[in-house]
């Protein structure tokens, strides 16, 4: 199983780094770099977080070898009514993927209290109420 510095020297040669560039671009020496990638030192939590920020990793990645990789995305599912409002609106793709990013950041602040399955009509409600917010703000 990998460690810290096998994760961290990982993503770096992903990204085609020298370790020299990771030092600059984290703001640590390249000589503790060097130690923590071939040795296993111990890193602290303000250096590989720095590390993690310069790599465009997380820290949980880098730190446990869980969650997804640099690069790595996940599937964008889109549901069936939203796809059916979008077209019914005539919304380009980014256009669509930002409505069901919207709905999303939404539903994470919500308490438990989930809604269920929206319809076509209630993507098409939250399209407009997004618009009016949009244009009462920048008008």
């Amino acid at each position: 199983m990998a460690n810290v510095g096998e994760r961290i020297r990982e993503v770096r040669e992903a990204k085609g780094w020298t370790q020299d560039k990771l030092a600059t671009e984290a703001d640590i020496s390249k000589g503790f770099l060097s130690e923590v990638e071939k040795h296993g030192k111990n890193i602290s939590l303000d250096l590989l977080l720095k590390v993690a920020t310069a790599l465009g990793a997380s820290v949980g990645y880098l730190a446990s070898g869980e969650g997804s990789q640099p690069g790595e995305r996940k599937p964008v599912v889109i549901p069936v009514e939203l796809s059916e409002a979008a077209e019914a609106l005539h919304l380009s793709y980014p256009e669509t993927l930002d409505l069901l990013e919207a709905y999303n950041s939404i539903v994470a602040r919500r308490s438990n209290r989930h809604k269920g399955k929206m319809t076509m009509d209630d993507w098409k409600s939250l399209h407009q109420a997004l618009r009016d917010v949009v244009k009462k703000v920048y008008g």
